[in-house]
């Protein structure tokens, strides 16, 4: 029985890990293409969210409803690309990332404008409850939506991993990435990838916040779980797609063992601040991530 609760107990924490790669993937796709850590990927996740399930209370139809958030926040990236990222080329990148928390609170303030500021339940169809021919035949206890939430956020993974590898765009995304000199000087239109990369960053924002959403529910608090991505791209690397899979992976299990096993100890609420000991550990030994470049400075 011992072994069956830490199995349990491990697989709640990868398949939370998978949705926390989720929110860690946006901001990867905007630094990897622009260097710029966008600190408003959290209020994006809960603006998603938010229109997607006041539109619904609202009486529209479920898919239509979801088409219309999707272009809102495909137009909210391209937007932000255009308004805040486009006239600080070559700023320092302080002054982007204060940028970005300024539209956090923009965002915030205009969801609260559009849909009001009171909590929302928010339901896609997929039982909370535990599977039940795990229960049967393994006497394992795993939830429905967090085994379908991980599937979701695994094909997307997938699909824009496949995207920006095999893809024209893709391809010029990397080479921007690598060198933004080097791909104007090949003709490479940089402003257009970043216009694309936000625009996907906005796609990425309303899944995660339709996964989350149903979690914990639409609310404010539903901003902090950006928070809860930084130790995962601590430990994966800013620039990494497969290092935010496994720094969320990693985060998801330790946090939930944590809890578990030593919560009690202490009182419990571990669960809350355990990723950023994880990643501060990271940080002592491999300051670069797991998938991160060493950066070598010549003086």
């Amino acid at each position: 029985m011992e072994l069956i609760f830490f199995i349990e107990v491990l697989a709640g924490g990868l398949l939370a890990g998978v949705m926390y790669a989720l929110v860690a993937l946006g901001f990867v796709l905007i630094y990897k293409a622009s260097g710029v850590f966008n600190f408003a990927q959290g209020a994006m996740v809960f603006f998603a969210a938010l229109t997607f399930v006041s539109l619904v209370e609202r009486g529209w139809n479920f898919w239509l409803a979801l088409l219309v958030t999707l272009v809102v926040m495909v137009a909210l990236g391209i937007a932000t690309e255009r308004v805040v990222l486009r006239p600080m080329v070559n700023q320092p990148q302080i002054t982007l990332f204060m940028a970005t928390i300024g539209l956090t609170f923009v965002l915030e303030g205009l969801s609260q404008l559009l849909w009001g500021s009171q909590p929302h339940g928010l339901e896609l169809g997929i039982p909370d409850v535990p599977m039940e021919w795990l229960s049967q035949k393994w006497n394992v206890n795993i939830s429905q939506f967090d085994i379908f939430a991980a599937v979701v956020a695994g094909l997307l993974v997938a699909v824009l991993a496949v995207f920006f590898q095999k893809t024209r765009i893709g391809r010029a995304l990397r080479a921007v990435a690598d060198d933004h000199q080097a791909a104007l000087a090949v003709g490479i239109p940089l402003q257009h990838i970043w216009a694309i990369v936000w625009a996907v960053a906005g796609f990425v924002a309303l899944v995660a916040g339709l996964m989350w959403g149903v979690r914990n529910g639409v609310q404010f608090a539903l901003t902090f779980v950006a928070l809860k991505a930084l130790p995962v791209l601590l430990i994966g690397g800013f620039e990494s797609i497969p290092g935010a899979i496994l720094g969320g992976l990693i985060i998801g299990a330790t946090e939930k063992l944590a809890e578990v096993y030593f919560g009690p100890m202490v009182g419990g609420g571990i669960e809350s601040w355990f990723a950023y000991v994880v990643a501060l550990l990271f940080l002592l030994v491999r300051p670069e991530g797991l998938f991160g470049e060493k950066h070598i400075d010549r003086v």
